[in-house]
């Protein structure tokens, strides 16, 4: 599917819209699931500024999103991460959580075990490659599913009590990542209501209720709860685009 994202941001001074397209990814083919392009315009008279790569700007924020919901709801002594999925978005997660965390052990499981494997070779340091998905969640702190599951991955008899989970994929009312024991069983936080409603099959299936959106958490007028087993369900936001896109382009402005 092709999806349009408009925002604009008075703050960052910055109107933009991305052009995102969705295509399940061909198991011998180069070509990513998502692509992406940014358009970048000037919100006083319109004109176009800058076309930057969406694909890699979605990427980073989306990470850097998951690593805010990480910061503020996952146990205080995490120790093992555990990444579900072996794609674009699991690469851009790892190098955030490496930046800003420190693990003992991470852990990775793909449906295609020769992406885990390609992928624990391609990063900087030590990941366990896992056969099965059980086996990479059980006893982790903290998990990031990055899939193109369309049923349950992740099953809440798996999770450890008091865990965290980034739940990134799943981005269609009909998918799912987690199971119902899962959602049912966690304080739920995502970064829309609106969007998680209408978008997310996770939230819709599961009838799970939504205990806060991240923004609640960051201004304080919601707890984070990080004592409870916390689920984080990540849809995007245009306005995540709109920030991103604006940063880059002032660091080149400032280069140039």
């Amino acid at each position: 599917f092709l999806g349009v994202m408009p925002a604009y941001s008075a703050a960052d001074d910055a109107l933009t819209t991305k052009l995102v397209t969705f295509y399940e990814h061909k198991k011998d083919s180069s070509v990513p699931s998502h692509q992406a392009t940014v358009l970048l315009f000037d919100p006083r008279n319109g004109s176009l500024k800058a076309v930057l790569d969406g694909s890699v700007i979605t990427a980073k924020r989306t990470a850097a999103v998951s690593a805010i919901a990480t910061k503020l709801l996952m146990p205080a002594f995490a120790e093992v991460l555990c990444i579900l999925g072996a794609g674009v978005q699991a690469y851009s997660h790892y190098d955030i959580f490496m930046e800003l965390f420190t693990f003992k052990e991470v852990r990775i499981w793909n449906r295609t075990k020769e992406r885990a494997v390609k992928f624990a070779n391609s990063v900087n340091g030590p990941v366990q490659v896992c056969s099965s998905a059980q086996e990479a969640v059980t006893g982790a702190d903290v998990i990031i599913t990055v899939t193109m599951a369309t049923t349950p991955i992740l099953f809440g008899e798996w999770v450890k009590p008091g865990a965290h989970i980034n739940a990134v994929g799943a981005s269609r009312p009909d998918w799912r990542e987690l199971d119902d024991e899962l959602m049912k069983n966690s304080v739920l936080f995502v970064d829309s209501r609106e969007a998680a409603l209408t978008e997310s099959g996770d939230v819709i299936l599961s009838g799970a209720e939504i205990f806060a959106e991240l923004g609640e958490v960051v201004n304080g007028t919601k707890p984070a709860l990080p004592e409870k087993t916390t689920v984080f369900k990540s849809l995007g936001m245009a306005v995540e685009d709109t920030v991103a896109a604006k940063f880059v382009y002032d660091a080149w402005s400032a280069s140039n």
